[in-house]
């Protein structure tokens, strides 16, 4: 007979409390979860009546940059127990989503359809508080940021030249899915300078098999490409659903840019 305590804690609650590697039940469970949220996102905006465009899109980029770098202040081990255990996966993702959609929800009912810019200032505000406290720590790898930077763009940069000829990969003229491919392209060279270069690991259940297997972190590259090039000609043809096909889009941005922020900033500091 299963205990559930037991299996509830193995499978939830201690990758929480010691940040240890995802499981097969808890990332099923947050992928389950992630879906959910999508579609009681769309059926929050209808309610409000706000489109989610490219405008809404853009804005909320500075609550994944506060989201990942206050991810690394747990990393720097800034904070103490229990309150440190707010800023690890899922937690944190719910604490980001509450200050985000408080945000937007907020500036929106103040200003009216004019809220975009403050709605943004409001998460770039953010993200330089914690960057300020991540100050502390000191630069130890200045080196990595350039490195990631520079690799995922000329990867990105080649597939989308590599668009322009192959008619296959028109899809790729969609601003977003441009946005989703480099953000992957920053979060694989993150990872490949992590694992191979600083002995960093990898803690979700496939790459971690596959890079294991090829017994590199490069497998990531062409694994992001394998995933992603069907994922983004299927959404486009099949979600008719404006705001459904933006909200599924802006979390694969989510899905690949946090990573490779947290990723880069606990390379640079060295945490």
């Amino acid at each position: 007979m299963i205990d559930l305590a037991d299996w509830i804690y193995r499978y939830y609650i201690h990758p929480i409390i010691y940040d240890t590697s995802y499981n097969p039940v808890d990332t099923i469970t947050w992928a389950v979860v992630l879906g959910l949220a999508i579609l009681g996102l769309v059926k929050l905006f209808r309610h409000y009546r706000l489109a989610i465009d490219e405008q809404l899109v853009l804005s909320t980029l500075p609550y994944i940059l506060a989201g990942s770098s206050l991810r690394v202040i747990e990393d720097a081990e800034l904070l103490e127990p229990p309150w440190s255990y707010l800023l690890i996966t899922p937690l944190i993702f719910f604490l980001v989503f509450l200050i985000t959609a408080g945000s937007l929800l907020l500036t929106r009912r103040i200003l009216g359809e004019e809220f975009h810019r403050s709605y943004a200032a409001i998460g770039l505000v953010w993200t330089l508080l914690n960057l300020i406290l991540l100050s502390r720590v000191g630069i130890e790898n200045g080196w990595v940021a350039v490195a990631v930077f520079l690799l995922g763009s000329v990867l990105a940069g080649g597939l989308f030249l590599c668009s322009r000829v192959l008619p296959a990969l028109s899809f790729l003229d969609d601003r977003f899915n441009r946005m989703i491919i480099y953000a992957h392209m920053l979060d694989a060279s993150s990872t490949y300078l992590g694992v191979d270069w600083f002995g960093y690991y990898e803690k979700h259940v496939v790459p971690t098999f596959l890079i294991d297997l090829g017994g590199t972190a490069a497998v990531m590259f062409p694994l992001k490409l394998l995933v992603l090039l069907p994922a983004l000609a299927m959404i486009d043809k099949a979600i008719e659903d404006r705001s459904m096909r933006n909200l599924t889009k802006l979390a694969l941005i989510t899905l690949g840019l946090a990573p490779a922020v947290r990723n880069t900033l606990r390379l640079v500091l060295g945490v």
